[in-house]
């Protein structure tokens, strides 16, 4: 299973960059995973951009309005997912004004970190870190026990 996390913007917060590498290479152990950045814009532009980038993809996306999971929830649907033989999975990780509506209508899930906003780059941060605690957990690495 090949996931792309497509996001708008390439992160500029040098802690945001570093975290974002780090979660990256650790997951990398466990699967395929691209980080795709696309060019900003308008909010219809960005939203548009995202899904024609992610199209036949099974797409998760990222809204504080979406359904909101604990880590040992993700680590389940991630398992879900794999043995369900999917090939493609997005993450669509919105700009700064968030996706429009036809995003989330298009979506398979749509996904809230938490109830709070976040910024984009750190949403984007958050989600991989989750990325690799849920195959942590699947594969049972001391990471989830930290």
């Amino acid at each position: 299973m090949k996931w792309t996390v497509a996001a708008i913007g390439k992160p500029r917060l040098a802690y945001a960059r570093l975290g974002i590498d780090e979660y990256l290479q650790r997951s990398r152990r466990f699967a395929e995973i691209e980080l795709l950045t696309l060019k900003g814009g308008s909010q219809v532009e960005e939203s548009r951009s995202l899904l024609d980038r992610t199209e036949g993809c099974h797409r998760i996306v990222l809204d504080e309005r979406g359904k909101s999971l604990s880590s040992s929830e993700f680590a389940r649907m991630i398992d879900t997912l794999e043995q369900s033989g999917l090939r493609r999975i997005a993450v669509l990780v919105g700009g700064a004004d968030g996706h429009i509506p036809e995003v989330r209508e298009k979506a398979n899930l749509v996904l809230a970190l938490s109830p709070l906003t976040l910024q984009h780059e750190l949403a984007l941060l958050v989600l991989l870190e989750q990325i690799y605690r849920g195959y942590s957990i699947l594969r049972g690495t001391p990471y989830h026990r930290e």
